[in-house]
């Protein structure tokens, strides 16, 4: 199996700052087959990678290495704007940027 499917899985997870338990839940599964899928022990089947997709996962890296891309044309001039803010901050600032994002988003 593919090792750094499994890698790229568990970078997605933390990228979300979820859980085993809370992103294997996402997906329909249990922590421990949550692990399995991170250790590369086991491939995940399509219906998990689409449930975490809608969590926000990017299944398109987990599954190839390259990051889906959002076409600039697709978003507006502010959200270009905050993108661009965005990708010029250090790795703890980024974090910082996502919690915030998603505590805001589920209010």
């Amino acid at each position: 199996m593919d090792g750094n499917l499994g890698t790229r899985l568990k970078e997605e997870r933390k990228r979300l700052l979820l859980s085993q338990h809370d992103f294997g839940a996402a997906g329909g599964v249990a922590e421990n087959a949550q692990g399995h899928y991170e250790r590369g022990e086991r491939l995940p089947k399509s219906d998990y990678l689409m449930a975490v997709r809608k969590i926000g996962a990017d299944v398109l890296y987990v599954l190839t290495g390259e990051h889906e891309s959002v076409s600039s044309a697709s978003l507006s001039n502010a959200e270009a704007k905050i993108v661009g803010h965005y990708r010029e901050l250090d790795s703890i600032d980024k974090s910082s940027v996502s919690r915030i994002a998603s505590s805001l988003s589920k209010e």
